[in-house]
């Protein structure tokens, strides 16, 4: 097999959850320009309309499939729908998720209501539209590519009121692994990429302090931060045939940041 064939997409489904978020429309738009027809699941559905829309203008096949993905209803319901429309699933990105510096407390009094909302946003998220898109995988029997978004702050700590975060991100991870054992014999994969900081929409508070980011900067020895990107290329290779002997393995995008812990 030539190395074009190895990455491409074509033929195959791909289900995004978060898919009109930052990081989840760039791995969208990848994932459709590699060859894939593409579900968008999104709690907003003007987004995720959207964001299929701007797949569609690119000349890529793609459906939005609104859902709040910490519901099994609404998940199975957009799951659902991307088979119905184009009779098969091999792929779902689980890329909700964040929110970790909108509820910044110390460890000793952070309090359970914004605990139980990273956990849902993070962990619970990727859970349920994962049980959603893997029964039809599983089903069909062909195999199948699940990609979870993790995090450095699985591995590292931070001194600035991250306890959940760091939580949700570990069990994600940790998930990925022990999905990989489990689905194996389903010929279903299973990977992570986990980032730094990326420059998007969600963390533009954070980075729009000057001090914090150089803070960060100076810590990541390519000397910036992640842009969307950065991770679109480990999403292909994760999706694909590439990365067909890959699974249970959590790739660590940031620039060099954990290689200098």
């Amino acid at each position: 097999m030539d190395s074009g064939a190895l990455f491409s997409l074509d033929g195959r489904v791909a289900f995004v959850s978060g898919g009109a978020g930052a990081i989840g429309s760039a791995i969208a738009q990848a994932l459709a320009a590699a060859g894939a027809r593409v579900a968008i699941a999104d709690v907003s559905a003007d987004r995720a309309e959207a964001t299929a829309a701007k797949v569609a203008a690119a000349g890529y096949e793609a459906i939005a499939t609104p859902a709040d993905v910490t519901s099994p209803a609404e998940a199975q319901r957009a799951v659902a729908a991307a088979v119905e429309r184009f009779g098969r699933l091999d792929i779902v990105v689980n890329a909700v998720g964040g929110g970790a510096g909108k509820v910044l407390f110390s460890a000793e009094d952070y309090p359970r209501d914004a605990w139980d909302w990273i956990m849902e946003l993070n962990l619970r998220s990727t859970v349920v539209a994962t049980q959603a898109a893997v029964r039809p995988m599983i089903a069909a029997g062909r195999g199948g590519r699940v990609l979870n978004i993790s995090s450095v702050r699985a591995q590292l700590g931070i001194n600035s009121g991250y306890s959940a975060y760091v939580a949700a991100k570990g069990a994600v991870s940790s998930l990925t692994r022990q999905w990989a054992t489990e689905w194996a014999k389903y010929r279903i994969t299973v990977n992570a990429i986990a980032p730094t900081f990326v420059d998007t929409p969600q963390v533009a508070m954070l980075l729009g302090d000057p001090e914090f980011k150089a803070g960060v900067v100076a810590r990541i020895p390519l000397g910036r931060v992640g842009e969307t990107g950065d991770l679109t290329g480990a999403a292909v290779f994760f999706t694909s045939d590439a990365s067909a002997f890959v699974t249970g393995q959590i790739l660590t995008i940031d620039g060099g940041l954990t290689a200098t812990q």
